[in-house]
């Protein structure tokens, strides 16, 4: 069982995926773990997932796009605490896809807001309650897709992610005089949820990505997960400003 060492982490879009492996592996290190999501009932039953397990963790439902509702959840966190630890700023995604031609405005202002003004609010409501923490840090994610700009219809998460690779190093350089770092994780291809329609529609696609993987299997959540728990550790008290692939060699192609 984990017991709580009085260090807080946040996860955003915690409810699933990814996102839910990371505020595990943060809670199993000894963090109190908030967790975030927008389906309630969803999040209140991983909250009780995690509890059972001995982690301290509790949900917070609010929309990472709002920044009333980000400030203002991320301000009651941080009073509650009196410090907030780790900001992982998990919640993202490709929003659907379409081609410049067609795109809306509405579509393309609802991708950016998802990647990348959800940093932004969580990261500027945090950083008060960060100065307080230890060993604070703030990680965020990218893509592949923020080099790549993406695939056929998915140039706006692209250019999100970019920015979110941007803004990392950013606060990274705003940051660093109160010790407080910035860094990001990259997934590659993770077996996650994200991907469930293709799996169950077109199994032989699916199957087929882990031949462009250098070591020949798609990621786990797990693999995340690890890297994050490092990144937010002591160990990684001099590594701020970086990006890390974990995506098994896939961004190289084969």
């Amino acid at each position: 069982m984990s017991k709580s060492t009085g260090k807080v982490a946040v996860v955003t879009g915690a409810t699933g995926g990814i996102g839910f492996e990371v505020a595990k592996r943060l809670g199993k290190d000894g963090y109190t773990v908030v967790l975030n999501g927008i389906e309630d009932e969803v999040g209140a039953k991983r909250a009780q997932e995690l509890t059972a397990e001995g982690i301290t963790a509790e949900y917070r439902g609010f929309d990472v796009t709002s920044e009333e509702a980000v400030t203002s959840n991320i301000v009651a966190i941080g009073e509650k605490y009196g410090k907030i630890d780790v900001l992982v700023n998990n919640a993202g995604g490709l929003g659907g896809r379409s081609r410049f031609e067609e795109m809306t405005t509405e579509f393309y202002r609802k991708v950016m807001a998802l990647n990348l003004d959800s940093v932004f609010f969580a990261s500027r409501a945090a950083i008060p309650f960060l100065k307080k923490g230890e060993h604070p840090s703030i990680i965020n994610y990218t893509s592949n897709a923020g080099w790549t700009a993406g695939g056929p219809g998915a140039g706006i998460y692209g250019t999100s992610k970019a920015g979110v690779h941007a803004i990392t190093r950013a606060l990274a350089k705003d940051l660093a005089e109160y010790g407080i770092r910035a860094n990001a994780v990259s997934p590659g291809t993770i077996d996650t949820p994200f991907h469930a329609q293709i799996k169950a529609t077109k199994p032989e696609v699916f199957a087929s990505w882990a031949n462009n993987i250098m070591l020949g299997r798609l990621g786990q959540p797990e693999d995340v997960a690890g890297v994050v728990s490092f990144l937010a550790s002591k160990d990684a008290s001099f590594i701020t400003a970086e990006t890390i692939q974990i995506g098994g060699g896939q961004a190289l192609g084969i």
